[in-house]
């Protein structure tokens, strides 16, 4: 039932011959002890707080192989346990998605970023010239001489 094989509880049931009901109560009994257990392992992006949290507590001592061998095993991506750890720092069991007027704010925004560090480049750009000039005029001055003293 759980990933990489994420089968539901009727396959399974169908596969081994175990009833229902038992498959269930195990199924609740590891999640009543903190494992991720997911209600729908082939979307991990629609599992409950409760074990995307489970997930992120178990994960939280691994190095970077271990987590990825973790992910393998678990059908999962570092990237989404990366955002579920933020979304359990931030208090938040799970995101709510932006409405339209936050969704304009935010790529009005991200164009005046955009736009900031356009205009940012090529005033670094301007003045990388500018001193490049200044040198080269400097240099030129102690070898052919002050012009300005004619």
């Amino acid at each position: 039932m759980m990933p990489p094989n994420a089968m539901s509880v009727a396959q399974v049931s169908r596969d081994t011959g175990v009833s229902d009901a038992t498959l269930y109560n195990w199924r609740n009994r590891f999640r009543n002890e903190g494992k991720a257990v997911p209600a729908d392992p082939s979307n991990p992006e629609s599992w409950s707080g409760d074990s995307k949290l489970a997930v992120v507590i178990e994960t939280a001592a691994l190095n970077k192989t271990a987590l990825a061998e973790y992910c393998r095993h678990k059908g999962l991506y570092v990237e989404q346990i990366a955002r579920w750890r933020e979304a359990a720092a931030a208090g938040a069991e799970t995101q709510r998605p932006l409405s339209v007027a936050e969704r304009r704010e935010l790529q009005q925004e991200r164009k005046k970023t955009s736009k900031l560090v356009k205009e940012l480049r090529r005033k670094d750009k301007a003045l990388a010239e500018t001193a490049a000039l200044l040198v080269l005029q400097k240099k030129a001055r102690e070898i052919w001489g002050d012009e300005e003293d004619d």
